[in-house]
This record gives structure tokens, sequence and C-alpha cells, in this order.
């Protein structure tokens, strides 16, 4: 009997231990979480790993954040500015973090220091005007960076570009400098960005492609929709073919269809590197405007020194000079306008002195009494 009952007695032995351990990883698993429940900021939501603080008006970043955050949202408040005390406290785990529309102008020295394992940042919809170039630290992971519609005054961009010179920022993979008010980046500004992989310039009013950026060795995915380009020149085209696996984007530019676009549009015709060709359309002359750039013949490409461009500028200018004119003259008229009424009324004066002497003189030589008259007096 005892030999049959001990197999029995192992098994409950062996299932009362399972549930012991079972028992004991859920009550650490809550235990964790109510410590986690407990370290949630007032006014966030503290969901697993990730922390939220959404549009609640926050001036500063929360600071008693879980050491365990993996994930976090400070999106939709007034943060004025970013600096060594926003993260006062190490945050090993912490690889996410979102701060767009917060309003933030200025990202100090440091700011970053306490993440040492961010791998994506996301600072859209602010209005930066300064950014450390120590913001990071100098062994940065992070990967993944938007900073879309982020800056608004493109007067001091390259100094609140500096940072991306810097050298802390090795890993970045993806950069989003979209919809910023660019029109001139720095030459060579991507230069340090060695692992640069997606760069996205969309709509941030650029008239010229930056020095250097051609030479980031891994750039793969470059998007320059929306801009300001008129035409791409040869210097510009030989280069791009320099890099066979670069795929690009030009769609919503507005090109200048004339003699000095024929190299770009016998390039266009024969590259497959531009993803996009297809939607690339003519802005000026009127005559093409939205015409599709592959549609277009060599015979329809007129050089602005073409007799009609300069007979039709020769009119425009004509008649601005002769506007400019009628302007003038009656500005002199209006600053004169005293001199004038009086000019005027001496004018009408002596016209009326002068009309009432050939009126007596025609009356008195009408009537043969007044002109006896005349004689008599004047004897």
């Amino acid at each position: 009997m005892r030999l049959l009952s001990t197999p029995g007695g192992g098994n409950r032995g062996e299932i009362s231990g399972s549930k012991l351990r079972s028992g004991m990883m859920y009550l650490l698993f809550l235990l964790s979480f109510v410590m986690f429940c407990h370290g949630c900021p007032e006014k966030c939501r503290c969901v697993s790993q990730t922390v939220k603080c959404q549009n609640i008006n926050l001036n500063a970043i929360p600071q008693s954040l879980p050491n365990n955050t993996e994930v976090l949202f400070v999106t939709g408040n007034y943060i004025s500015g970013l600096g060594m005390d926003s993260f006062p406290t190490r945050l090993e785990l912490l690889t996410d973090l979102y701060l767009s529309g917060n309003e933030i102008e200025s990202v100090d020295a440091k700011t970053f220091e306490n993440l040492p394992n961010l791998v994506r940042l996301d600072l859209s919809d602010n209005k930066i005007l300064n950014f450390s170039e120590g913001a990071f630290p100098h062994d940065s992971k992070l990967q993944v960076f938007n900073l879309s519609n982020s800056f608004h005054n493109h007067t001091f961009m390259d100094v609140v570009l500096g940072f991306l010179q810097s050298e802390n920022l090795h890993q970045l993979t993806v950069l989003d400098l979209s919809n910023n008010d660019l029109v001139i980046l720095p030459d060579d500004i991507f230069s340090n960005l060695p692992h640069l992989v997606n760069l996205s310039l969309q709509n941030s009013s650029i008239i010229s492609i930056p020095n250097g950026t051609f030479k980031v060795p891994m750039l793969h995915d470059l998007d320059l929709r929306d801009n300001s380009f008129r035409n791409l020149p040869t210097t510009i085209l030989e280069q791009i073919n320099l890099k066979p696996g670069l795929h690009m984007r030009l769609a919503g530019n507005p090109w200048r269809c004339d003699c000095f676009i024929e190299d770009m549009l016998l390039w266009l015709k024969n590259t497959t590197q531009i993803i996009d060709r297809q939607d690339l359309t003519c802005a000026v002359p009127e005559a093409l405007r939205q015409r599709p750039l592959l549609h277009l013949e060599q015979s329809q490409l007129k050089c602005p020194g073409d007799m009609e461009g300069v007979l039709e500028t020769s009119y425009v200018f004509l008649g601005l000079v002769l506007a400019l004119i009628g302007v003038i003259f009656l500005l002199v008229l209006y600053l004169n306008r005293k001199g004038i009424k009086r000019w005027i009324y001496n004018i009408r004066d002596a016209c009326r002195d002068h009309m009432e002497g050939y009126h007596y003189r025609y009356e008195i030589n009408s009537d043969p009494r007044l002109a006896n008259l005349s004689i008599n007096s004047d004897v």
C-alpha cells in the first residue's frame, strides 16, 4: 500500500510546488504592477511600462517617473524648455520618448544624459530656437529622430541644426525635418550621420540640395517633395547616379520647364531612382503648366532669351515705368496743391480782367453815344 501511495503523494507534491511557484510569480507581478502604479505621476496614465501625460497643461517633464518606464508620452502641454533637470533620474529602460506639441523653444546641454538607451525621440510640432550640441550623450543610441514642424526661423538655422554636426548621433538611421522653413541648409550638415538611411526634407522651402548630402554612405530614402526646386543641375544628377541604391521623391516642386531643364528631363526619363517621377509637373511657363515632365518634348522647351519672352518683359517694364511716372506726377500735384490752386485763381482773375476790358471796349464801339462820351472825357 505504501508503494502504491508513494507515487500519488509525489504527484501531489509536484502539483503543490507548481501552484506555489505560480502563486509567487503572480504575487511578484502584482507587486511590481502596484509599485509601478504607485510611482505614476499625477494626472498621467500608466499602463504596463508606458507612461502617458498628454494634454494636461504641464509646464515641465514629470519628475516622479517609474524606473522601469520604457515608453513616455508627454505631448500637448506647455513646456517651454528642456534641460538637465528635465530627467534628473536615470531611466535605463526608456527607449521611446514623445514630446510633440509642447511649444518647446530650447533644448539645453545634457538634457538626455540620463536616458542612455533612448532609441526613438519625437520633438515634432514645437518652436525650437536653440538646440545645444551637447544635448545627447557621446554614446547616444538614438536611431529615429522626428523634428517635423519644429523650427520656424530659418535665419538661425545653421546654429539651430548645429547639433546634427556633432559626433553624438552616429547611430541615427531615420531623420525627419519635414514641414520646416529651412530654405537653405548648411553644407555637410549630414556628414556626421554615417548610418542615416531615411531623410525627410518634405515641405521645407528648400531651394537647393545641401552639398555633402549624397556623401552619406547609407542614405537610401530621400524625400524632397513640396519644396522650391525649379531644376536639378548636372552636378546633382551626377551625384545621384553615383548612389544607385538611393531612392528619391520630388513631386510637388515648381519645376521651370525651359531649355535649362533639358539635361534633367533626359536623365529623368532614363532613371528609376525617382519613385514619383510620374507626378512631376511643370509650374512655368503658363503654356506648360501642370504638364507632366515625362510627357514633354525638347521642342516645347523655350529659352528665357527668346524674342517672345523679351518683348513680353519689355512691355511689362514699359508699363511699370509709365505707372511710376504717373504716380510721381500725381504726387507732385498733391504736394503743390495749394500753390497750384493759387496759380489757377491768379490766371482766372487775370482772364476775368482781360475779358472785362474787351467787353467794355466792345460796348463803347457798338454805341456811338458812349464813343462820343469817351472822346469828350478824354478831351
